[in-house]
């Protein structure tokens, strides 16, 4: 009898096995979320279409006569004996780091990255589909952001394959959908022509309808964070872009809708926002944001003050817990900066003045004895990973854990 070899398989069907931590049923959510979020099952949302998840190769469509497939333990162990020194160097900084401190990544499909965090070179497909198990192996990467939430709703089943990729207590900073959390949306003035040839015409912008909506938000973000993903589930990331002043809502509306919408959320989340508007950075944001319990995420933005800068308006004491975000240097264009820097595998324009100001948020933080969560991306200086190390040294060159006071016979 003759005998087909088995088919190799793709990055993901390689990983060592490992079942998703227990999900809780829709049943376990806050009844008012699971009645918003059946009845918005139709909203205005579902007529947006949602970018398609990537995907691997098919195994069906593999070559019978490729190489058989090594068992999954054996290629972890080889990815490990390959970062052997990159992971016990991190070790060693991690060791010095203090409790409750979470630094990552704005994301991790990165090809360039291998020999930073990968052992081997794959495709950004791939990375983006499989790629989060060994990125977790990382001593020094211990959360990370999931971008792709800010552009469309990311579908239970990708939610329940990171799931299976992370040790427990991994936590992701995931990003609220753009139609929550943007004042405008751009609207195509002529609709796409069914010629090839033609295309839409230029867009413009209009007033969102949905602006921080809560019946949007507990659908469309919370739901899925509180039932498939809840054991990794982190802050939430509200992300509200700049406005030009034609379409920018005043300050006094502004606030009204920001601290109602902030009332309403969940409290089983835990929120942050990041302004990316200056004109609403006061001190009646700080107000309502210290009211809520939500935190500002001191963001590293073209046109934002620098960290330290914000951290003098909304003291890191504010919230709960405190989060950083790394993007790009003010001042700076974003495509221009991803042509520069790429493959992102080195830094290319350190900042150290920006390093230091992070690293005083993330101590004062681990003295307050708060959680903080620090997102790097690539633009903010060439390689995120290695923007990660830097940080990490600072906070380790600065950190003394706060002493408990010594009492004396009598005292």
């Amino acid at each position: 009898m003759r005998h087909r070899r088995r088919p190799a398989l793709p990055l993901g069907a390689r990983r060592a096995a490992r079942p998703p931590a227990a999900l809780a049923s829709a049943a376990a959510l806050p009844a008012r979320v699971a009645d918003v979020a059946e009845r918005a099952g139709s909203s205005r949302l579902d007529r947006v279409s949602r970018s398609p998840g990537r995907r691997g190769a098919d195994p069906s469509q593999l070559s019978l006569f490729g190489p058989a497939p090594e068992p999954a333990a054996v290629e972890a162990a080889r990815e490990r004996d390959a970062m052997a020194a990159v992971y016990d160097d991190a070790a060693r900084l991690a060791a010095r780091l203090p409790p409750g401190l979470h630094l990552g990544t704005s994301s991790w499909s990165f090809p360039g990255w291998q020999g930073l965090v990968y052992a081997a070179r794959h495709s950004t497909e791939e990375l983006a589909r499989d790629g989060l198990a060994e990125y977790a192996r990382h001593p020094l990467l211990t959360t990370v952001g999931i971008d792709r939430s800010f552009y469309a709703p990311v579908p239970d089943s990708d939610f329940r394959r990171y799931g299976a990729q992370l040790p427990d207590g991994f936590r992701c900073v995931s990003k609220a959908l753009h139609a929550v959390v943007s004042q405008t949306l751009e609207r195509s003035q002529t609709p796409p022509g069914e010629d090839e040839g033609r295309s839409a015409g230029p867009a413009r912008l209009e007033p969102n309808p949905d602006f921080l909506s809560v019946p949007l938000f507990l659908s469309r973000v919370a739901a899925p964070l509180l039932t498939v993903f809840r054991a990794h589930a982190g802050p939430v990331l509200l992300e509200l872009p700049p406005v030009g002043p034609p379409h920018r809502l005043p300050p006094r509306a502004f606030f009204e809708r920001l601290d109602a919408f902030l009332g309403a959320l969940p409290r089983e989340l835990s929120c942050a926002v990041e302004l990316r508007e200056r004109a609403y950075f006061t001190g009646e944001y700080r107000e309502i944001l210290g009211a809520r319990g939500v935190a500002h995420a001191y963001s590293y933005w073209r046109n934002m003050p620098s960290p330290g800068a914000q951290a003098e308006v909304v003291p890191v004491s504010n919230a709960p817990f405190a989060i950083v975000r790394l993007s790009l240097k003010p001042g700076r264009r974003y495509e221009a900066e991803k042509r520069r820097f790429h493959p992102f595998n080195r830094v290319v324009e350190p900042d150290p003045e920006m390093r230091a100001e992070v690293a005083r948020i993330l101590c004062e933080a681990a003295a307050l004895r708060i959680e903080s969560f620090t997102l790097v991306n690539n633009k903010a200086e060439g390689s995120a990973p290695l923007t990660v190390r830097a940080i990490a040294e600072e906070v380790a060159a600065a950190w003394r854990a706060p002493t408990a006071p010594t009492t004396t016979a009598g005292g």
